[in-house]
């Protein structure tokens, strides 16, 4: 209906007075309290979690950059303008010498140890060998090929030989060297078989619980240096028994 003070239009009511507008009845069950007249806004409810956050951690920023007041105590005294370049230059002019004094020590205890080590490549001490000649293991085989006549060890003077040979402008002589040559290969191929045979049974009998891993190649290289240039020295003779 139109009120006729109003020229036919409603008139205008708050927003307040709609939301106290008595319920119609049967829209709401009976003793329940209606709408509210202030509702909870629904960004208040469904506010975002990383806004929350960051709020929390631009307010930890700002703490932490804050300057720290140079009235508040350190936990130490300040040093002395004078004292503090007494310190500095000390370490400058301390490091330096530590770091040569260090490097002599150094240097002297390699020199005092490769002198030790020629020693003991001479003599045969256990103490100062290198690492691939120290062990029983290796001494066996060091004294094994050493008290045996090897076909290998006068590989480079056969060589030296036989190029000399090769040489000369004459094609039987050179006939007869490439046949040495080839004879003296398969000599030294069938004398490296058998002593790895040998070497390989005797190392099985004597130390049957002790690491063997490259020992047989240990000695077959040891076969091709003579046998006054060979280091660690032969501490054996030809013939004996090791």
């Amino acid at each position: 209906m139109t009120d006729a003070g109003t020229g036919g239009k409603r008139p205008f009511r708050p927003v307040g007075a709609l939301l106290r507008t008595p319920s119609v009845a049967g829209s709401f069950p009976p003793g329940s309290p209606g709408p509210r007249a202030d509702p909870v806004p629904l960004g208040f409810v469904f506010r975002s979690r990383a806004k929350t956050e960051k709020a929390l951690t631009d307010k930890v920023t700002v703490d932490l950059s804050q300057p720290r007041d140079p009235q508040a105590p350190k936990g130490r005294p300040t040093p002395k303008r004078s004292e503090a370049q007494t310190q500095r230059r000390r370490a400058a002019s301390s490091a330096p010498t530590d770091r040569k004094a260090a490097m002599k020590r150094q240097r002297e205890a390699r020199r005092v140890d490769l002198a030790k080590q020629r020693e003991a490549l001479a003599s045969g001490d256990e103490r100062y060998l290198p690492v691939r000649d120290k062990g029983p293991v290796r001494r066996f085989v060091r004294d094994y090929v050493d008290s045996r006549f090897c076909i290998a060890e006068w590989f480079l003077p056969l060589a030296v030989i036989i190029l000399i040979l090769s040489v000369i402008q004459v094609q039987n002589i050179q006939s007869i060297s490439l046949l040495l040559w080839l004879g003296v290969i398969i000599l030294i191929v069938i004398d490296s078989i058998g002593l790895s045979i040998r070497l390989k049974k005797q190392l099985r009998e004597r130390f049957p619980d002790t690491p063997k891993r490259g020992a047989v190649a240990y000695g077959l290289m040891r076969t091709l240096q003579m046998r006054r240039l060979r280091l660690p020295k032969p501490q054996v003779k030809r013939g004996e028994r090791p």
